[in-house]
């Protein structure tokens, strides 16, 4: 018989890097989460930080109040970090860390660790975000105004470039706008608008001399977001590649094709996962991937999969787990590392990029008439347009227009076993954490040298005012024991602070003819009417949390319901916001908390409330917010609580008028049809 002859190798390509997007409690927590995600194979590092160090305050802050650990690792100073990567030699790892308005601290407390550990700095590889434009838009953890916010993105940028060649110092991210209403025409637009600005800021500067601009240009990556549409995800990723492509030869005049790479990372759409039958999120959750992944010329070269149930809270580690096997499925189980492009020369493909990059150039056209990325946040364009965007899709989901399978469509199910469980399905932070927190940051600061550290702020200000780049500065900070609050208050002293627009103003609600939205706005009329004025409804966003989504989609839908709407925008404090619920006079308080620090700041609103004699004035509250807390926060007073399935605005809003005229004596309406 015959010996068969063995088949030939197939050759396989290299599996992109796998990651999970992790970090919460502490540093030590945090570090052994991410040894043990290392074990099972993870092959990079993707570091998510708390709300504190993100915007700059230590743990003791009074804005970190109830916020310290609960949606990433909390870094307050040099101590922290080494214990972050304790046992992780950083020379031999990939780490990306999600962090924008304090990225020159972050990493100049990163390679500060380095240098300890003896590692080679410009041996160092991996990401810091480092895209604080698209925090005026929509995560919120700007600190300062845009210019010198910028400023600040191309100190870290010239820096890496120079010092750090195979780090990433910049991941324009597109992915946050996607999720607060983009279309992929607009995720396309503003992202390559915001790395033109910062090329061009970095260009204009003469720090980098005009034989190496090129190579700058080559280190400029981006994280994008796909959504559940993976046909037009695919397309709107060959779109990016051929229109920075693009950019990059006739706006920079860059002639090697490698430095012109379209090189980017991804997390799927946690806006498309849904908190109603959360188990459908797993389907979704690999659909959204192959969008990044079929297109070989447009692959992804980074991938971090959220978990199931980030829509019901913080995942678990097998949560995490879960999604990490999934790439490795996809990577290693199946054929798709064995072709070239398999969407090369399909006219329907080519049709689709086609049209996106047109209407890309065209948006990008817009911004530009508005003298750019800086200047249409400054004037609330591009905020105004995003909001008009995700009123659109809120409208259409509440009309069965789009359709969400358990959300306004199949919502009958069985109980689910994933949610079942004693912990609901979700880790749950220790209260204690935010007191061991401040307690090993007061611990720092008596161990640490007074006058080093006075004198490394001295130098970080000095530099910071003249106009040099403050990473060297930033770094000795990091040495002499400077703490993430002190830095980012010396620069506060110098930069001020920022309020960006919030967007609803410019947005004319569409007024729809139906029965039941006439019913609802007469119902508003005639409450006012017997209240003795129109009802007027306070939307706060208080503590840290910067996602203002549902916030700004709850202000433009009270407001098509005939309330008046305050609404400043995001990080108040509690004496802020009920300061201002006096001075507005309002009927109703409505508060937006998606960072897991709901039962902190409420006891504190509610206390600010009695102290000023509103105690009678009806407070509700929506985020992401277990059960059990929910039951809690009812029980503790709370009128309602609203979380990610509550989708129906009309419904909420026909809510909130029975809520305002139980709590001044009047009877209810019936639900309104």
């Amino acid at each position: 018989m015959d010996t068969l002859e063995k088949a030939p190798p197939v050759k396989r390509d290299r599996p992109w890097l796998i990651r999970t997007y992790s970090g919460h409690s502490s540093a030590r927590a945090s570090n052994a989460l991410y040894r043990t995600n290392l074990a099972r194979g993870q092959t990079g590092l993707s570091v998510a930080f708390d709300l504190p160090t993100q915007t700059g305050y230590d743990a003791d802050h009074q804005l970190a109040r109830g916020e310290v650990g609960k949606v990433g690792v909390p870094i307050c100073s040099i101590e922290d970090m080494e214990a972050l990567f304790e046992g992780i030699p950083l020379e031999q790892m990939n780490t990306s860390m999600t962090i924008n308005a304090t990225a020159p601290w972050l990493l100049s407390l990163y390679i500060a660790v380095a240098e300890k550990q003896g590692a080679d700095i410009s041996a160092l590889q991996g990401t810091v975000q480092n895209d604080i434009i698209k925090e005026y838009l929509s995560r919120g953890t700007y600190i300062f105004p845009p210019q010198p916010s910028v400023k600040l993105a191309t100190d870290v940028i010239t820096y890496t470039v120079r010092n750090i060649p195979k780090w990433n110092p910049t991941n324009i991210c597109s992915y946050h706008l996607q999720e607060a209403g983009a279309t992929p025409v607009q995720e396309m637009a503003y992202a390559l608008s915001t790395a033109v600005t910062i090329l061009d800021s970095i260009r204009d500067s003469g720090e980098i001399a005009a034989e190496d601009f090129a190579d700058v240009v080559g280190r400029i990556s981006f994280f994008v977001n796909a959504g559940i549409r993976f046909v037009e995800e695919c397309c709107k990723m060959r779109g990016f590649v051929e229109m920075w492509d693009r950019i990059a030869e006739q706006r920079y005049g860059v002639t090697d094709a490698k430095l012109r790479r379209f090189r980017y990372g991804v997390q799927v759409n946690s806006l498309g996962l849904t908190e109603s039958q959360a188990e459908n999120n797993i389907q979704r959750i690999v659909l959204e991937m192959l969008g990044v992944v079929l297109s070989k010329t447009a692959r992804a070269r980074a991938i971090q999969l959220p978990a199931w149930n980030e829509a019901l809270g913080l995942p678990r580690p097998w949560d995490q787990q879960w999604s990490l096997r999934i790439q490795q499925v996809m990577a290693l189980e199946t054929d798709l590392l064995e072709y070239g492009d398999l969407l090369d020369g399909s006219p329907v493909i080519a049709a689709k990029v086609k049209a996106l990059c047109e209407g890309a150039e065209a948006e990008m056209a817009r911004v530009a008439e508005h003298g750019g990325m800086v200047r249409a946040i400054e004037s609330g364009y591009v905020k105004r347009e995003l909001v008009a965007s995700q009123t659109a899709r809120m409208r259409a989901i509440e009309s069965g227009e789009l359709k969400i399978v358990g959300v306004n469509c199949y919502t009958d199910s069985a109980d689910s076993p994933l949610t079942s469980a004693s912990d609901g399905g979700i880790m749950k932070v220790d209260p204690a954490a935010e007191r061991e927190q401040i307690e090993r940051l007061t611990a720092f600061r008596a161990r640490r040298d007074p006058e080093a550290v006075k004198q490394a702020l001295e130098a970080l200000t000095a530099a910071a005012r003249s106009g040099a780049n403050v990473m060297p500065a930033s770094i000795a900070c990091a040495h002499a024991g400077v703490t993430t609050g002190e830095w980012a208050g010396a620069l506060r002293a110098i930069f001020g602070e920022y309020r960006a627009p919030t967007g609803i103003d410019g947005v004319v609600a569409t007024r729809s003819d139906s029965a039941r939205i006439q019913a609802l706005r007469e119902r508003t009329r005639n409450t006012g009417e017997q209240l003795g004025r129109p009802l007027r409804l306070l939307v706060g966003k208080p503590g840290l949390d910067g996602h203002s989504n549902g916030a700004e989609q709850v202000a433009v839908k009270a407001r098509d319901a005939g309330f008046e709407v305050v609404y400043e925008g995001i990080r108040l404090t509690p004496h802020q916001l009920a300061t201002a619920a006096l001075e507005e006079g309002v009927h109703l308080i409505g508060l937006s908390v998606l960072s897991g620090s709901h039962a902190e700041l409420v006891t504190e609103i509610r206390k600010e409330l009695d102290e000023l004699g509103l105690s009678r004035v009806p407070v509700i509250i929506g985020g992401i917010i277990p059960e059990a807390d929910a039951v809690a926060l009812k029980a503790a007073g709370i009128a309602a609580v609203y979380t990610p399935k509550d989708v129906d605005l009309n419904r909420i809003m026909s809510e909130l008028v029975d809520i305002i005229r139980n709590a001044n004596g009047l009877d209810p309406y019936e639900a309104a049809a």
